[in-house]
Order: C-alpha cells, then structure tokens, then sequence
C-alpha cells in the first residue's frame, strides 16, 4: 500500500494510504474519542464525537470514516472540534439513561469518562428515552433502549458479524429504536445469545442479564457451600479489566481473586475440559467403527457441542443436525456434575448444600446452564454463570486490588490439568484436544502403535487461528480424517452446504471462540484475540502433560462414574430438542 504523510496536530506522521484519521491518529498515541467505532464493522459515523478540523475544508469531519490523504493537516483540538465534540457528548447522555449505581460499567464507563475529562453537563438536557423497554433474551442478553445510543453496533454485531439479523432499526430520527426481529419474510429469527450485541456495545444498553447480586447473596448465606469454577479464557483476558496487559496469564490470581470474595472453594474447569475431550473423542471413535460397519443409525459428520450458541443455532435454525451433535456435556457442566456427585461424596457433604458458580466468557452458558437437560439426580449442575465482566465488577464492588494479588492454586482434587484443555478458549482448540488423544484411544491395546502415537507431535496447527474455516486431513490409526473449524457462527451457512465432505467439525459461535465470547472484556478486537489466543498456546506448551487422557485425576473419576452406570451417562452426557 502507497505510504503517504499527514500530520496531525502538527506533527509529521508517515502512514498508509488506506487507513482512517482515527486508525493513524491511535497508532501513533493520539487519542481521538468515539463510541461507535470499531474494526469488526464498517465505520458508520453515527456518535460523530470523532469529529477533527481539516485545514482547508469548511466542515468539520468524522475520523473514523475519513480516509488519509497525502499532505492532510489535522487538527483534533480547536475550539470548533472542541464545541461542537462536546455538544454531541452531551446530546448522547440526553440519550442513555444514567443507571450507574447498578451497572457494572461503573468504574470502566467510557461515556461517563468523557464526560469527566472534558467536562460535560450531563443533565443539561432531558433524558428522552426514559420511557423505552428493555428486551430480555432468554437469562442470557438483555438490551436496554433507554441506555441505548443510536450507534447501531449491536446490529452490526447480530447481522455483519453473526449473520442472525435478529436485531434491527424501527422508526426515524429521534423515534428510532433497536428492536427484536422475529421474521424475515416467511423466515424465523430468534437470538442464539452469543452477547456479541454486548461485547460491541459501548454503553451497556446491551449487556448480560447479571447474576452478580444473587452469587453475592449467596457468599453470604453460611448453610451453602459455594463454589466457584473458572474457564480456560478467563485467566488470559480479566487482567485487561484491571490495566494489565492483553493476554497476561493470571490464572492463580483468578484463585485469589475468587478467594479473596469469599468462595469456599474454587476449581478450575480445565479439569472438566479433559474430561470432555475424553468423552467427545471417545464418541467420534465409536461413530467411525460404527459407520465403517454400515450403521445407518449413526450420523457423520460429528459436531461439537461446547458452545450453547451454536447448539442454540442447531437447535432453531436446523434441527435436522441434532443427531450430528455429539452427547458430550460441556466443560462447566461437566465438572458442575462431578462436584455434586463425585466430590459430594469425597468430602461427605449433601449435594443440596452446594451453590456451584460458573466464571465464564460466555453470555450463552447463563441459557445452557437452565436447560433441563442437564439435570443430574434432578439438580442442575451448574446454578449461576457470571461473565468475566461479572466477576470483575464484583472484585471493584469489593475492593480486590487484581493486579496486586499473589497467585494461589486451584483446590484438589479437581485441580489438575492438561495442556489440551487451556486450548479450549480458542478457536480450533477442542478439535486439537480431541485429536491429541484419538490417536491414542485409536490405538489402545496396542503397544507398538501406542509408542508409536505418543512419539508423534501434538501440535495440529491447521486448526489454529483466525481463519473463518479451517480445513485440514489428519491420520488417526491409519484413517484419514476429514475435518473443518468454523470460526464465528456467521460463517457456519457454507461449511453446512458442504456437509458430507467432513467427518468432524468444530464450531464456535463467536469470532476467536471463547477468547471473543460476549461476556469478555471490552474491547475484544482480532487484535486482542490473537493475544489472548497466543497466551493460551503458552500455558499449553508449558504443561507437563498436554494431553487429556494422561490426567490421572480425570481418569480416576471417569472410573468412578462408570463403577456406578446410570449416574455415568447423567453426568457426562446430555440430549437436544428442536426449539420454537
């Protein structure tokens, strides 16, 4: 691309030719603010706080749509851009209604940030949207017109980069409104709850549906053992809540912080993803034998059912891929199941007496964690998800100084892990798990083709990535196995035209898989998710074991399970049903 130079401010800059005011002034620490920008969608202009002086041009013009030109002089601090920035920053707040007391923005609000550093009158206006409703989806996302800001990021998030369309603009002007669209033409839309709308919205008009408050009640409540289980992702993303760097591993300081709010216990759910990695490798195997051997009740190509948005998506969108699913349980759920049985009797306590509390990045695992599906002895293995947004609003509520904290290790049993399960956050990283240890359950009983496999490198790195669709042929005991990653559920639609060219796929509903899930930090950015990507391949290569079926705790739990037969496949396993 043709390199040019600006200068903005007055200093001389050398940039590319394609790129934004906006985009050159930050790469080059010139803070210009904005709302409604951000690099998953096409600028669209529409907070027009962005907005700097040309010399030359009369009007002053948007940064985050204005292309660089060569020998352009910007000026981002005149008395023109400061007027007329400030008056849009006040017109915005006469938009969003102040919900601060409760709203877990609080302490990181950009909005109220602005107006602190550039000194607005936020009630010099009257609020005008006061009477507008909130829209609940499922437990799971929740969109607030009256904190809304007309920057139409959340649509963007549902149409440009989900491909769902279920949200859109009603009316005009001062009248329009973000709201549900059920229907398409003869064609039904419903949320699959991925938070994507959240985790792009720069108010919190759309948010998570918060469960902090009921958690909070429950530290409190001495009867209850409460017990707190965090994902692969979060301890490589909540560090950037509390100003430490974009992909910083702060797993023992997840612990701490964890602790240090009062949870009696606190498990890592790393443990539970080496026992769904077991369990969904298993399966595929058995499904191949089972195809191979002409069963026509066994359906390839077989898919992943870690992320509740996608199972969501199968679920309402094409129910007739149900039996591709495979039965295993999701990580949190798993080990929900196995901290109520297994534990429960390990440590001689009722199960009934147990509150298990879910750190995740997911705003879908609050809908997967109610499904009644999941019951185990008619509990649900899981009672409250929290949002890594969540769970550091609860640290801030609370005075935990993250940053500061010492790292502290997981309780045991349940604690220990592979390198295989740390992957899972990422995109490609439950089919790479899985492929880690099918080569060795393929080859079980043989002790030639055992060495042979465990002298094999583990890392498959076709699967790995931002790519939208990973393809790649992998051996697995001497079969060729034809598999595809499909990264962000908007790109899904092709891989299932194409079905019968694969005999096992991944999908992850979000864009980077759970390290971009919707209830993470903000923001999330391809940027940030290869960071957080990459730190998570770190804690893998720096495991002891980096493959599942080498956890000694795992397997003796699995062995537990199976010595007791019905409660096995309670545990482990799970059933979908089409949904209206």
């Amino acid at each position: 691309m043709k390199k040019i130079k600006i200068k903005i401010d007055n200093r001389e800059i050398t940039c590319s030719s394609d790129k934004t005011i906006m985009r050159v002034a930050r790469e080059n620490g010139i803070e210009i603010p904005g709302l409604c920008s951000h690099p998953d969608f096409p600028p669209k202009a529409n907070c027009r706080i962005c907005v700097v002086e040309i010399k030359g041009m009369k009007k002053l013009v948007t940064s985050c749509s204005t292309q660089v030109q060569d020998g352009m002089e910007i000026y981002t601090n005149t008395k023109r851009v400061k007027r007329v920035r400030n008056l849009n920053i006040e017109l915005i707040f006469a938009e969003h209604i102040e919900k601060c007391p409760d709203c877990i923005w609080n302490v990181n609000c950009t909005l109220l940030n602005l107006a602190d550093k550039y000194k607005i009158k936020i009630k010099r206006f009257a609020d005008r949207k006061k009477e507008r409703k909130i829209y609940k989806f499922a437990n799971a996302v929740e969109i607030d017109g009256s904190q809304c800001i007309d920057c139409c990021n959340c649509i963007d998030a549902c149409s440009v980069l989900q491909n769902i369309n279920y949200l859109k603009l009603k009316g005009k002007g001062a009248d329009q409104e973000v709201v549900e669209n059920k229907k398409i033409g003869d064609k039904k839309i419903d949320c699959i709850y991925c938070g994507q709308c959240a985790v792009h919205c720069p108010t919190g008009a759309a948010q998570e549906q918060s469960q902090w408050e009921d958690v909070e009640k429950s530290l409190y409540d001495k009867s209850k053992i409460v017990i707190a289980q965090f994902a692969p992702s979060i301890r490589v993303s909540i560090g950037e809540e509390f100003g430490l760097p974009y992909g910083k591993i702060a797993t023992g300081q997840v612990v701490a912080g964890l602790r240090k709010l009062g949870f009696d216990h606190v498990f890592d759910v790393n443990f539970g993803a080496d026992v769904t990695t077991i369990v969904e490798t298993k399966e595929l195997l058995e499904r191949l034998t089972d195809v191979n051997n002409k069963n026509s009740k066994v359906k390839l190509p077989m898919i992943t059912s870690c992320c509740p948005a996608w199972v969501k998506y199968v679920e309402f969108y094409h129910p007739e891929l149900i039996p591709n699913l495979t039965t295993s349980r999701s990580p949190h759920i798993h080990l929900g199941g196995i901290i109520k049985t297994y534990w429960a009797e390990k440590m001689n306590v009722q199960p009934k007496d147990i509150i298990v509390v879910s750190i995740m990045p997911c705003t879908a695992k609050k809908f997967e964690s109610a499904r009644k599906e999941l019951k185990v002895k008619n509990m649900f293995p899981v009672d409250y998800v929290l949002t890594t947004r969540e769970f550091a609003w609860m640290m801030k509520r609370n005075c935990v100084n993250f940053a500061k904290l010492k790292g502290e290790q997981p309780d045991h049993p349940l604690g220990e892990s592979s390198g295989a399960a740390a992957i899972y956050g990422g995109s490609g990283g439950v089919m790479e798990s899985a492929l880690r240890s099918a080569r060795f359950f393929a080859c079980a009983g043989d002790k030639k083709k055992e060495n042979k496999v465990c002298k094999l490198k583990l890392d498959f790195k076709a699967v790995r990535g931002l790519e939208n669709v990973k393809e790649a042929t992998v051996s697995v005991a001497g079969a060729k196995l034809r598999i595809v990653v499909v990264n962000g559920i908007g790109n899904i639609e092709q891989v299932i035209e194409n079905l019968d060219n694969y005999d096992y796929i991944e999908v992850m509903a979000c864009p980077g898989g759970c390290i971009g899930g919707g209830g993470q930090p903000i923001p999330t950015t391809d940027e940030i998710r290869k960071k957080r990507i990459a730190a998570l391949y770190q804690i893998d290569k720096s495991k002891k074991i980096r493959e599942a079926h080498k956890n000694k705790g795992v397997l003796e739990v699995l062995k537990w399970l199976e010595e007791r037969g019905k409660l096995e496949h309670q545990v482990l396993h799970t059933e979908y049903k089409k949904r209206n």
